[in-house]
């Protein structure tokens, strides 16, 4: 600074003002020390800032998998509103490990992130009390925190997952399987529980060997697939794929077979409607859920003394073809 400060002919404080955006600067000065920073390549030490502030402009974001199609969208929202605000973001992947989600979120708040988004991998988030005490805004996002109070930003994953089954025995479809992530997870329970309502609701029983809940490595989920699919001389005729990676497994399942079998899936996926038939789909909106995880983050840091939230937000049918085949006479 005392270099700019030097060779645009100005004072430290007047090239403090121009750094921080702050007033009382005039223009032909403010120009003045522009081209002396451009010239010396200067750049604010945002480390003596953190001491002097207290704040480090920086946010956290921990997801399940980066490489996850429907993490994209959200990655990209929080990134977005965070620059709105003058903050940068650091995310990283938990690879739905518990331990692993634990070890990078107090990573980042050992790196003194002003605030935290967090996908839960786990169902104990008590390690995260001391900072939250210590002022770092938490929000939790897809699935609500465990053992904690927190603000929650979720899809509508029983609602969904209610309609989309609908949607099947609408069709006339009276054996549909369910196939989804690990019941540990609360989308994966959460959508479990709308397929047996929208079963229950139609007044139609449902056979054990109809659901398979588990990880959604593809040989995994084409296992149960083909087992529900051959099950006994009624097997099911129409599927519910509980998230984007099961459903495109059980389309490949679906597409080495000679009879037609419905399907729906949870989460939307590129290429679904380019496939033939196209994939019927309950669709989430992703950039939705981390817009508002990120702005209720920015009320919290801006100091709004607001009890704990959840927020719901809606998901939508989109019918393609594959949910609408019709049951083989």
């Amino acid at each position: 600074m005392k270099d700019v400060a030097a060779q645009a002919a100005v004072g430290l404080k007047t090239v403090s003002r121009v750094v921080n955006g702050e007033p009382g600067v005039t223009p032909e000065t403010e120009k003045r020390v522009l081209e002396a920073i451009e010239a010396l390549g200067f750049r604010r030490n945002d480390s003596a800032r953190v001491l002097r502030k207290g704040r480090t402009a920086t946010v956290g974001l921990v997801l399940e998998d980066l490489a996850d199609p429907f993490y994209g969208p959200l990655n990209r929202a929080v990134e977005e509103v965070a620059r709105a605000h003058g903050a940068l973001l650091i995310n990283g992947s938990s690879a739905e490990d518990p331990e692993r989600e634990r070890e990078l979120a107090l990573a980042l708040c050992a790196r003194r992130v002003d605030g935290l988004i967090v996908i839960p991998a786990g169902n104990d988030h008590r390690y995260l009390e001391p900072e939250m005490r210590a002022g770092v805004a938490t929000v939790f996002v897809d699935r609500p925190a465990g053992g904690i109070d927190a603000d929650v930003v979720l899809s509508d994953n029983f609602g969904g997952a209610r309609g989309g089954v609908a949607h099947l025995i609408a069709g006339g479809h009276r054996r549909i399987g369910f196939i989804g992530d690990h019941p540990r997870i609360h989308t994966a329970t959460e959508r479990l529980r709308g397929y047996r309502a929208a079963m229950a609701e139609a007044g139609l029983a449902v056979a054990g060997s109809w659901i398979s809940l588990g990880s959604t490595d593809p040989d995994r989920v084409a296992a149960a697939a083909r087992s529900m699919l051959g099950a006994g001389p009624e097997p099911v005729t129409a599927v519910f794929a509980g998230n984007n990676r099961v459903t495109v497994t059980v389309v490949r399942v679906l597409a080495a077979l000679e009879r037609p079998v419905a399907l729906v899936g949870f989460d939307d996926f590129e290429l679904a409607d380019l496939l033939r038939p196209g994939v019927t789909v309950v669709a989430q909106d992703p950039a939705a859920l981390g817009r508002v995880a990120t702005d209720r983050l920015f009320q919290r840091l801006a100091g709004a003394g607001l009890p704990p939230s959840r927020t719901e937000l809606p998901t939508r049918l989109v019918p393609r073809g594959s949910g609408e085949i019709p049951p083989a006479p």
